[in-house]
This record gives structure tokens, sequence and C-alpha cells, in this order.
């Protein structure tokens, strides 16, 4: 259950989201004050190989492509819709795609929103919980596990109940397990935060700007402050969202509205969309003063019209 959100507009700016299933973004893209956002662009979803609803199921012996494989597509999905750069968002399994993206191709991508995002690769001590939660619990669950907090499991119960009848019944669930796996085996992201007047040319981490977004009541807690440890504090914001557990973006649409608008105004886009007041943590206040003197002006094109949505499936 992946899915890639493209959003596209007549100056070209273009933003790519990627999630465990298009879904997750309906409340963040249906709300309100994220419609400034829509007028400017387009929306696109791209779905992994065999993600879509009622997709087909793989045969015996089908080998999903790896994260690395998957970030890997993404190329030919932007030169088909004739893109030359995009911000993305991404969730979970999206968002370590979306990074794997940025570092290979750092010219495709200008910035990042990145919930949940967990740099790291699995160890011993997690691989064995991983076998043991295999024998033990649905595959269902394990999402479920890896989205919610215990808390959220048991008190948030209309939207863990609508979530999990989406996992369970409109993804082939053998084609699920497939996605799932891959994710769990995914590697480590090699990324080392700069030395200011040392490395801060050759050391391997993201060169655009990044909002990291994650719950205060969310299992990738611990993760995302791990990947802001490895990126450029200069242009790197950390987003911790109070009273929000997993799916930020389906619990507190309007503050990560918010935010998404205040991160690509400083990129120099919307300079003239309305703002209120956001209590928010950054890693350093400069980390998007430095492009906020003008409106940023690209030549890039694209083949969709303002404001459409559209669904393509990428196959491997």
């Amino acid at each position: 259950m992946f899915c890639l959100t493209a959003m596209y507009c007549i100056a070209a700016r273009v933003c790519v989201c990627v999630c465990v299933d298009k879904s997750c973004f309906n409340s963040l893209f249906n709300y309100e004050d994220m419609h400034q956002v829509t007028q400017h662009f387009s929306v696109l979803h791209v779905d992994a190989p065999g993600q879509q609803e009622n997709a087909p199921v793989f045969p015996t012996g089908y080998q999903y492509p790896s994260m690395d494989e998957l970030a890997e597509m993404l190329p030919s999905v932007m030169t088909r819709l004739q893109v030359k750069s995009v911000i993305g968002i991404g969730v979970g399994a999206g968002a370590y795609i979306l990074t794997k993206l940025a570092l290979n191709e750092p010219s495709l991508v200008e910035g990042l929103v990145l919930i949940n995002v967990d740099p790291c690769a699995k160890g011993w001590m997690d691989w064995a919980a991983s076998k043991l939660s295999v024998w033990t619990s649905t595959l269902v669950d394990m999402i479920m596990g890896h989205h919610f907090s215990t808390d959220e499991l048991t008190e948030n119960k209309e939207i863990i109940q609508t979530y999990r009848l989406h996992i369970s019944q409109e993804i082939p669930q053998d084609n699920l397990a497939m996605f799932y796996y891959s994710y769990d085996s995914r590697t480590e992201l090699q990324m080392e935060r700069p030395i200011p007047g040392l490395n801060e040319n050759t050391v391997t981490t993201l060169r655009c700007p990044a909002l990291l977004v994650v719950g205060d009541m969310s299992p990738a807690v611990d993760a995302v402050v791990e990947c802001n440890s490895r990126l450029n504090p200069t242009k790197t914001t950390l987003l911790k969202m109070a009273d929000c557990g997993g799916l930020p973006q389906v619990v507190q649409p309007g503050k990560l509205a918010e935010a998404f608008k205040y991160f690509v105004q400083g990129m120099g886009y919307m300079p003239t969309a309305g703002m209120t007041r956001l209590v928010r943590s950054r890693t350093q206040s400069a980390s998007s003063a430095g492009s906020t003197d003008g409106v940023r002006s690209r030549s890039t094109t694209s083949t969709l019209p303002e404001g459409a949505a559209h669904t393509i499936q990428m196959s491997a």
C-alpha cells in the first residue's frame, strides 16, 4: 500500500506525496486551509506494484521490489510526466522512499515533508521481534502496531476501525504482505550530519530543506529524532505535534496544513497565503529565512492541468 501524490501547477511547482495508501492524505488535502495549496497544484497518485484497490494478486514466485528499487522507479514517473523537480510529502515507508530518492537524485527534490520517517534498518532484536510477530499476529495487526501506539489502538476506536477495515478489505493481502516485508527489510539510510566548515559539501545527507513531522504519542518518535540528528540543522525543522499519534495528517490536518504552508513559503512559494499562529519546534530558526525574499520561478512544465487529480500505477 504505497502511493505517490504529486501536485502540479502552471508555475511548475511540484509536490510528491507517498504514504501507506493514498486515502491517508484525504483528511489533509480536503481540509479547508489546504485549498490554498490545491488551488496552485494538481494532485497525482502513483501506486506501487499491486497496492492499488482491487489489484490482481501477484503470481507465485513473484519477487517484490525492494525499497531501494521502488525509489529508483520514481525518476521514470517524473520523466513520463515531464517533471524536473518535486517537493515530497511521505508517511512511513513513503517517507523512507522519498528520502532515498533525494539522496540518489538530489537535483530532482526541492524539499521534503517526512512524517514518521525511520532511517534505520532493523537490528537483530527488531528482527527477532518481527519474526515472533509473524507467528503470533496477523498482517493487519502488525501494520496497525506499526502506525499506532498501544493507547491509540484502545482509545481512538473510530479511526482504528476505519483504518483496519481499509487495509484488510481493499488491498489484496498477499500483495500487501510483499510490500510490508519489503519495508521491513529496508537498508539503513546512509546520512550524516555535516560539520560546519569541515565537510558540508562532501558528507552524505539531504541537500534540500526538510520538515520532519511526528505525533508526540507516535511509535515513531525515536526514529524521527534519530533522523533529525543526521540532517543539516540549517535546513531541517522538527515538528513534534502535541496530543497526536501515528497519523498526524488524519488526526490534526489543520496544524499540518499550516506547517506545510510555512514550509513551502520558506522555499519561496505561495508568499501571500494566509497564516495563523502555529507553535513549532524548530531545529534552527534560520532554516527557511534565506529563501523568503522572493517568489521562486522555474521553467519546468508538466503534462497535467492545474487542480486536477490523477492516478497511475508503477509496474515492476
